[in-house]
């Protein structure tokens, strides 16, 4: 799976992606200063309300001198800055908070952008969990730095520059001595991130595939049941299940270890160190109570945003990681087939040639080997052949899924990549073998967005195809509910609606792969005459499985090992006994 590969990391690679992330904070950068003006007002009257319990103890707790006036308004002046502290967090964390959801959004739509045009050959390889688990888990991730790690950090830095700025003020030397407290505690940080990476690296991977397996075994809960596979797939969610709680659990340990309590044991030492200090200048000279006090209460004050930190490391390492893989998504160079320069091709007429067309998914092994034929406006060219001749792949190309690369496709004398995307999306109509529908109305399934669609031309449509009777039968009948999938559907009705999406948007040119397969015998003998009248005055291109649905067809060709090897009419193709005949003989029940 090609996104749960290649995911070394390096700290050059953390820090090109932690700045990555800071560029989203961009177009908030006014809200963003306002934040820090209001942390900053809010570390100021934090940082100042142990000098007034120092002044209060030096002034006069120790010479127990009591003025009432002037100690209940330095008892008033305290509790107002303990309140106007809380303020000032509370709403500059709500504004990092409301800075975070918005980037998050921002980031989740450029996701689903970007999968819109991401090529075919991307999700064949990619298990749709594991894209799923980048889109929610991962920005969730992102989320959590942004409202919790970044505002922590900011914050609790700026405390510790107030912090420091006092130390300094009550005691010059001993605020010095102090200071070896910054290099301990960023090598702390620093071993804790090198050695952390690469255990969240393994319990994203792994998160990411518990997605997919799920995601896999809900849709195919039907066959699971069928085939007795309940135990086999419970053994394998329960095998990557596990492996993601032993990767959860060695990350347990190393917080266990790294995080608060190694800060405790350096808080202590650092503590016992400021007593000593204090003690030993007792014997030179009286010790200021009030700076003890403050001193150690700063010193207690300087450890608990550290601990913040330390705490939010394991949030920002994850968030590190995730932003990697969701930068892989977005940075994924392989993107849909584009069109060529600034053509304003119209198609028209429906003219499709294939001119020496080769194809290979794998730039290895050719699918399709010279492929050349043309399909006349108004012709019906039907393409047959057994299973993994390449049939389907001439469809995936012309509808530009995938690039050509040898030969060349035209319309209506127009090379395919200089069409436009959306001249090209309108003009052809595409059905398949499995149709998809989405949540929604039988309505909506069959607009399908188009606005110029109307509500008229959705009956029209329906009626066409036979389409009609059954949906007049539904409960709410054009408005009935649709499940995910088309879940409450049956699959020949589930395809009437594909057929009625396609014909609502009146194509020049049909593609239809194996439009039939799915169709119950009585639905496919009611829509062949659908079929009939959607083909008249249009070029269309069908992939064929039953023999007898293309009998009429004005070009069969045969396909064999992704080559050409028979073509011609119905009755030509039998004439010459080849491969077309033995098929025929085959569906016909004749040939033994």
């Amino acid at each position: 799976m090609i996104l749960e590969q290649d995911e070394t990391r390096t700290p050059s690679n953390s820090q090109h992606t932690f700045r990555r992330l800071l560029g989203y904070l961009k177009p908030y950068r006014s809200k963003l200063i306002l934040a820090f003006f209001i942390l900053l007002a809010a570390t100021a009257t934090d940082v100042v309300q142990p000098l007034l319990i120092k002044v209060f103890i030096d002034r006069y707790l120790i010479p127990r001198h009591f003025p009432r006036v002037i100690l209940s308004e330095l008892a008033i002046l305290y509790l107002g800055l303990v309140i106007f502290t809380a303020v000032l967090n509370v709403i500059q964390l709500l504004l990092f908070e409301v800075l975070a959801l918005n980037i998050i959004q921002q980031l989740r739509i450029e996701l689903f952008d970007k999968a819109q045009e991401i090529a075919l050959s991307f999700f064949d390889k990619t298990p749709v969990g594991v894209v799923v688990s980048r889109i929610t888990n991962d920005t969730q991730s992102i989320l959590e730095m942004f409202m919790t790690v970044l505002s922590t950090f900011v914050q609790n830095i700026t405390v510790l520059a107030g912090i420091l700025i006092a130390m300094f003020a009550l005691n010059a030397h001993l605020a010095l001595d102090c200071l070896f407290l910054i290099p301990v505690i960023v090598a702390v940080m620093s071993l804790y991130r090198k050695v952390s990476a690469p255990i969240f690296h393994v319990a994203r991977q792994q998160l990411a595939l518990l997605n997919a397996k799920l995601n896999e075994s809900l849709q195919g809960m039907a066959i699971i049941q069928a085939m007795r596979q309940e135990k086999r797939l419970r053994r394998e969610f329960g095998q990557i299940n596990d492996a993601y709680r032993k990767a959860r659990f060695r990350n347990m340990q190393l917080n266990g270890i790294l995080l608060r309590p190694l800060n405790d044991v350096i808080y202590s030492l650092t503590l016992i160190f400021v007593l000593w200090y204090f003690g030993l200048s007792s014997f030179a000279h009286a010790v200021n109570i009030g700076v003890l006090y403050a001193f150690v209460t700063y010193l207690s004050r300087f450890f608990e945003p550290v601990n913040n930190m330390m705490q939010r490391l394991n949030f920002f390492q994850q968030a590190m990681v995730s932003a990697e893989r969701v930068f892989q998504i977005l940075d994924h160079k392989e993107m849909a087939p584009e069109t060529m320069g600034n053509s304003r091709a119209q198609i028209t007429r429906g003219e499709v040639v294939f001119d020496d067309v080769s194809f290979s998914y794998d730039g290895q092994n050719d699918i399709l080997k010279h492929i050349s034929f043309t399909a006349h406006p108004g012709q019906t060219v039907a393409i047959v052949g057994h299973t993994g001749s390449g049939k389907s792949s001439i469809i995936n190309l012309l509808m530009r899924f995938y690039a050509v690369e040898r030969g060349k496709i035209l319309i209506d004398g127009t090379e395919l990549p200089r069409i436009g995307a959306h001249e090209l999306r309108r003009k052809i109509g595409l059905v398949l073998q499995e149709p998809f529908l989405f949540y929604g109305d039988i309505t909506s399934n069959i607009r399908l967005g188009n606005h110029f669609v109307k509500d008229d031309d959705v009956i029209r449509a329906a009626q066409f195809v036979q389409a009609d009777p059954f949906i007049r039968r539904l409960s709410g009948d054009y408005h009935a509910p649709i499940g995910e999938r088309g879940a409450t559907l049956s699959t020949g009705q589930r395809q009437l609606v594909s057929f009625a999406r396609t014909m609502a948007i009146d194509p020049v040119i049909l593609a239809l792969d194996e439009a039939t397969a799915s169709v119950d015998t009585e639905t496919e003998n009611s829509i062949q005459k659908a079929l009939s009248q959607m083909r008249h005055g249009r070029t269309t291109i069908a992939i064929a499985h039953r023999l007898s649905t293309i009998q009429d067809a004005d070009l069969i060709l045969v396909l064999h090992h992704g080559e050409i090897v028979e073509r011609g009419t119905h009755q030509e193709l039998l004439l010459r006994e080849g491969l077309y005949y033995k098929m025929y003989l085959l569906q016909q029940g004749q040939l033994a």
